[in-house]
């Protein structure tokens, strides 16, 4: 396994502390496999995540949204006030607990949650705000600007 030491970024730059926490995060190994999804990019600002549920109902899964982070949850109920009788002789698909945590990026919000064939599908948008999207600023010439007195132009004495 390879470590990276990324003292000097952290000497240089402001403000990107959970950047870096979420790289050493990455790297970092032991990350369980179960259950298995994808991630995949809709649009220019929209993605879904895909979370391969098989054997859970709706009720038995919770997807939360908190800060910047999205936690899905899984716990399945055991033989659901004894319904079922019979023995299982061997198991193959699997039925355990599970919590999934993805980490958001700014202003990346939860848009609409569907199962269907097995598979939880978590839609999500990045929305930015009119007032942190970026705008033009007019840059203004040394030249002096003529001051409007009774409707006419004074010079300004400089």
């Amino acid at each position: 396994m390879r470590t990276y030491d990324l003292t000097p970024f952290y000497r240089s730059t402001i403000g990107f502390d959970r950047f870096f926490n979420l790289l050493d995060q990455a790297t970092a190994d032991g990350s369980p496999g179960y259950p298995p999804y994808n991630i995949e990019r809709t649009g220019e600002n929209a993605y879904r995540i895909s979370v391969a549920v098989s054997g859970f109902a709706q009720g038995e899964l919770s997807i939360v949204a908190k800060e910047n982070t999205l936690t899905i949850k899984g716990e399945k109920t055991a033989n659901e006030n004894g319904k079922d009788k019979s023995e299982v002789l061997y198991r193959g698909i699997a039925a355990r607990a599970f919590e999934r945590v993805f980490q958001l990026a700014d202003f990346v919000q939860v848009k609409d949650a569907s199962l269907e064939n097995g598979l939880l599908h978590v839609d999500l948008v990045r929305e930015i705000p009119e007032a942190k999207k970026p705008r033009n600023i007019p840059i203004a010439t040394g030249a002096p600007v003529p001051q409007l007195v009774d409707g006419k132009a004074e010079k300004v004495a400089a």
